[in-house]
């Protein structure tokens, strides 16, 4: 009969497993594990392999940033003129919301020039709710409740149709 030698977690070596890393071979707890399509990683292999795919420049952070804030800019006032329309307005706002979000994400898609990463993304979702910013600080001081309203909802559906059209999210294929 032959016996089995324990083995340990590399990162956490008071915790006995079997789990290896399918990329490195390493000994991985549970805790360690990332599972992936492949099969689970090891942390560092994970991090590894999210920089190969990381191309983003130092210049795409203003440059999205600044096109975004005025592409939402330019959609959040032209959504607040909705607010003045009545009950067609509710419609017209629930199908321009998304319109505009993939306007300013293909906008700021050609100006970053396709470049990728994470935190380029979330500065590009940043520069959307901060575009929208002055069209609010409007309603609020024109008292305009549907326009405060129809601003919610532009950037409750603007914002995630941005992140993911930039990132690249499929939820059909």
């Amino acid at each position: 009969m032959t016996e089995t030698v324990p083995t340990y977690c590399a990162n956490h070596p008071t915790v006995e497993t079997s789990l290896r890393c399918n990329r490195c071979e390493k000994y991985i707890c549970p805790k360690c594990a990332v599972k992936s399509p492949v099969g689970y990683r090891c942390k560092e292999c994970v991090r590894e392999q999210r920089k190969v795919f990381e191309t983003a420049v130092w210049y795409d952070y203003p440059l999205g940033f600044v096109v975004a804030g005025i592409l939402s800019g330019v959609a959040s006032f032209l959504i607040g003129l909705l607010g003045g329309i009545g009950f067609l307005g509710w419609f017209l706002v629930a199908a321009a919301a998304p319109t505009a979000g993939v306007a300013i994400a293909e906008g700021t898609r050609f100006v970053i020039q396709r470049h990728r990463a994470r935190p380029l993304f979330i500065t590009i979702l940043v520069a959307v709710a901060l575009g929208a910013l002055p069209a609010i600080l409007l309603k609020l001081l024109t008292m305009d409740i549907f326009g405060l309203i129809f601003q919610g909802i532009y950037l409750a559906m603007a914002i995630p149709t941005v992140y993911t059209r930039l990132s690249g999210i499929q939820l059909f294929k």
